[in-house]
């Protein structure tokens, strides 16, 4: 038997048979739970773990793979309603790097939510009727650009965020940069904040949860 010890893909342990602890029944928790919800958990306690088994369960593009990754789980034994119902798109903030001035890290920041966009159109052509645009410059403007072509579909977006702090965490801690740099990047119309303005904005519309 094999343990999946740093290893956070989903699909990646059930197809390559590591050890795999079966939390799935808790996903119809979640959904009860409401639409908008935060994970509140140390490090390495499965957190990534666990979004990329949402996203795998919750992926409509995933369809065909349910039986094989998830037979034999718990959802897979009662899924939900919801099971492959939505357009998924993941950010991981880890990923973003925090160094530089504010306009070097927003720069970083659009350019990683600009690639997921860009990936769930190239996924999710098939069901994309509408053109989106990518703004190179403006990924808030590619975002909605996204969600307003995705509203026009049968189906909604699933956002997941993993490591939603870890850029505010790292330039807060970090003597080069200061607080009033975290301030201005989470505060008022700080970048951060203004992304996640997009994102609320976008529920009951081209977003569903988050």
């Amino acid at each position: 038997m094999r343990f999946p010890y740093g290893i956070a893909d989903f699909r990646k342990i059930r197809e390559e048979g590591y050890f795999y602890v079966d939390r799935t029944d808790r996903i119809p928790l979640l959904e009860e739970a409401g639409s908008q919800l935060l994970f509140l958990r140390p490090r390495r306690f499965g957190k990534s773990l666990w979004l990329s088994t949402l996203e795998n369960y919750y992926d409509l593009a995933r369809a065909d793979d349910f039986d094989r990754l998830f037979g034999g789980l718990k959802i897979g034994r009662n899924p939900t309603p919801l099971r492959n119902r939505y357009f998924v798109m993941r950010w991981d903030f880890s990923m973003v790097d925090p160094s530089g001035d504010l306009a070097t890290i927003r720069r970083a920041l659009f350019n990683h939510v600009n690639v997921r966009i860009k990936d769930a159109i190239t996924r999710y052509g098939t069901w994309l009727d509408g053109r989106v645009d990518l703004n190179p410059d403006d990924a808030l403007a590619s975002l909605q650009s996204l969600l307003s072509v995705v509203s026009q579909t049968p189906h909604r977006l699933y956002l997941l965020v993993d490591e939603y702090d870890n850029v505010a965490n790292e330039v807060m801690v970090s003597p080069v940069r200061g607080t009033h740099r975290y301030q201005e990047l989470v505060q008022g119309e700080g970048i951060i904040k203004t992304l996640f303005k997009v994102v609320k904005g976008g529920a009951g519309g081209g977003i569903d949860r988050v």
